[in-house]
């Protein structure tokens, strides 16, 4: 398989990212919560096959440090919101001769076999929705193209109308994205990847209920 996907992915920074994820661990340990689904993110599009290299757009230190450390590229965040971070990354930093995929930072049950089998089904600019089917979770693009970015609420939808195909694969860790504490119970019943794993194991939490998914 060749690799000639360059992966882009964008990462707030750990104190303002993931609001709705709030609750589902102790407030103190949520940028550690937020950073572990990065690192899991990061290891499995790092281990695909088909991809070249990862692009992390952030502001963050830390978290420019470990995609560092894990083999990543980092590249600065604009400042003009998540759009405009997928943009840079995408159509800047890697360029539009590239291919190029961008991903959510919050796949933890991502596995590297799924992300191969999504970019070898992608032969135009396509992208893959969430569980929910409302959201998206990666966007590819071939060389020649802009990335075209509309992620936000609705962006499954937008994707379409903009011309983006949808793929049609099952996928499950791919598409199960972290943005409430029951997406988290769902992901950990799939399985998570190692750092989220390590992290709630650390906090006592079982695979399958955080106190904000459980409780009542």
């Amino acid at each position: 398989m060749a690799r000639k996907w360059m992966a882009v992915i964008p990462v707030k920074g750990l104190e303002a990212a993931k609001s709705r994820l709030r609750g589902a661990v102790p407030e103190d340990r949520h940028p550690d919560l937020v950073l572990a689904m990065v690192r899991d993110t990061a290891v499995a599009v790092l281990g695909a096959g088909s991809v070249a290299g990862l692009i992390v757009v952030t502001g963050d230190p830390v978290v420019a440090a470990v995609v560092r450390e894990l083999g990543g590229e980092v590249a600065p965040d604009p400042g003009a919101g998540l759009n405009a971070a997928l943009r840079f990354g995408a159509d800047e930093v890697a360029g539009p001769a590239a291919h190029r995929v961008v991903l959510t930072g919050d796949l933890p049950a991502l596995r590297p076999g799924q992300l191969d089998a999504a970019l070898g089904a992608a032969r135009s600019r396509s992208f893959v929705p969430d569980a929910a089917g409302t959201g998206t979770v990666l966007l590819a693009v071939p060389p020649g193209e802009l990335l075209d970015p509309r992620f936000g609420p609705g962006s499954a939808a937008a994707h379409r109308a903009s011309g983006a195909t949808p793929l049609p694969g099952d996928w499950p860790g791919f598409r199960q994205d972290v943005d409430t504490a029951a997406d988290l119970a769902a992901v950990l019943d799939l399985g998570a990847g190692e750092w989220t794993r390590a992290l709630l194991g650390d906090l006592g939490l079982s695979r399958a209920c955080t106190p904000a998914a459980c409780s009542g």
